[in-house]
């Protein structure tokens, strides 16, 4: 801004020469070309176009005069400068220019300004959905990047869900950030990316079923309580002292005596006497030839049963609905669903207790030479339907509240798995899910009465996640009726 010296010279002038007149009719150039630089630049900026605004809206602009002389020495620029506001007052001549607090230009305020100018947008994504969005060998982020002439910044943290994209102007970054969502909306819908969370009803916490379920995964995989006895009769065996024998044949002087007998010298490691046992006196035992593990590896890999398909027992559980959750935003949504439902649940299951009975197998897809999923089918003691009621009271909150993805809630079917062939170890993620035979299975615990049990609660469960007791991660949980005594 011009200095306060000037200000008091230029409104003497006025007063002098134009006391008719306002002080705003010195705005006008013909008047005063040296001070109608500041006053037209004022008025171009609140009619000019918007961008020439938002360019400039960062930069703090000052008017300041500067004289064309050299800089000779401090005093003498004060001189230099007191002269030449004297000049702007006589004769209404100026040399001012445009500059930054930095001391440039306006013409290299102009282009600093500009390159410095960044937009950028925080989009919450979900640390499930980034793979997404960098593509195989991040080919789908260099395409978003050429497009939009955007840059994404990715988290350094697994844990957190959002990216950052920056670029030049707020039409590339929109640009970019509906790429981005048409990417995210593909995925969802999509095989490709699994279940993240879910509405489960716990069973592990009865210790009976627990024990039940151990003997079923031992049972199936070969592992039989005489293979435990065996293992401890060889531990306690590895106490006993080991002994080295030596087999002799006592001589008799008679060639053709078919009486000779078998001596056998046997010590004991570490004993300083032998002792002589007749050989023709220990009975002779045979043994059955052991199964090698090589026959028993080969049989599991031919019915494709291995370890890893089978239920932890301290997961089991009542499955309600799969939910894919894949940023804070859902899971905090879902939460607060699942709380808001639970008097309607109460009044669904007429505050009174409820019990299941688990009887028997049964396949949920596939067949059984060829089955995927093996499950224990549920059955509500008494026959009254308020568990399937109380079910779809949950259900019915999610798909209102947009939780639920596609058709994951057309078919309400409770069940309790035992065996997903999903959970079977691949080298890739997209690697095929091979089925195994469960015909063996079925002769076994096709009428398996696995019990009756009391529902306590319904959980959101977190896939992937677990809690100390070994259930999957409780994000929310609301109560059941309960007065059974866990068993």
């Amino acid at each position: 801004m011009i200095t306060c010296r000037s200000l008091l010279r230029l409104n003497f002038l006025v007063r002098e020469t134009a006391k008719s007149k306002p002080f705003l009719d010195f705005q006008k150039p013909k008047f005063w070309h040296g001070f109608s630089c500041e006053l037209n630049m004022d008025a171009r900026s609140s009619r000019g176009n918007v961008n020439d605004r938002k360019t400039r809206q960062n930069v703090r602009q000052t008017w300041r005069a500067v004289s064309t002389q050299p800089d000779r020495s401090e005093g003498d620029g004060e001189k230099l400068l007191a002269r030449n506001r004297g000049e702007e007052a006589c004769h209404g001549t100026s040399s001012t220019v445009l500059i930054a607090e930095g001391g440039k230009s306006d013409k290299s305020l102009d282009e600093n300004s500009t390159s410095a100018k960044k937009h950028s947008l925080s989009m919450e994504i979900g640390a499930s959905l980034m793979r997404f969005i960098k593509g195989n060998g991040g080919d789908t982020q260099k395409k978003i990047e050429v497009e939009t002439r955007v840059k994404i910044i990715f988290p350094s943290s697994r844990k957190e869900d959002s990216i950052l994209l920056e670029g030049n102007s707020a039409e590339s970054i929109t640009q970019a950030s509906q790429m981005i969502q048409t990417i995210i909306d593909k995925a969802v819908n999509s095989r490709e990316l699994d279940y993240s969370h879910f509405v489960s009803l716990p069973l592990a916490i009865y210790p009976g079923l627990l024990d039940k379920l151990v003997n079923f995964q031992d049972t199936i995989l070969g592992k039989t309580a005489d293979d435990k006895d065996k293992n401890t009769d060889n531990e306690n065996h590895s106490t006993v002292p080991k002994v080295s024998a030596e087999l002799k044949a006592n001589k008799n002087n008679n060639q053709h005596s078919t009486e000779t007998p078998l001596v056998a010298e046997v010590k004991a490691v570490g004993a300083d006497t032998h002792v002589r046992v007749n050989i023709a006196n220990i009975p002779l035992v045979s043994y059955p030839a052991k199964e090698s593990k090589a026959t028993s590896s080969s049989k599991m890999i031919d019915s494709g049963i291995e370890k890893s398909i089978f239920i932890k027992p301290t997961t089991f559980h009542l499955t309600v609905l799969m939910l894919k959750l894949w940023n804070k935003e859902r899971v905090k949504s879902a939460r607060e669903v699942l709380q808001s439902v639970s008097s309607k649940v109460m009044d669904a299951l007429e505050n009174r207790p409820l019990s299941i009975r688990l009887k028997g197998l049964d396949c949920m897809r596939g067949s059984k030479a060829k089955a995927f999923v093996l499950y224990a089918p549920v059955e509500e003691i008494g026959g009254e339907g308020r568990l399937l009621r109380a079910c779809k009271v949950i259900t019915d909150a999610f798909v209102d509240a947009g939780l639920v993805v596609g058709n994951d809630a057309a078919q309400l079917k409770l069940h309790a798995t035992l065996m997903n062939a999903r959970h079977r170890k691949r080298k890739t993620r997209s690697a095929r899910v091979e089925p195994f035979d469960a015909r063996g299975i079925f002769e076994l615990y096709d009428n398996e009465e696995w019990g009756e049990y009391c529902i306590s609660e319904a959980h959101l469960s977190q896939r992937f996640a677990f809690d100390e007791n070994g259930y999957y991660h409780c994000c929310a949980s609301i109560p059941f009726p309960e007065n059974m005594q866990k068993n």
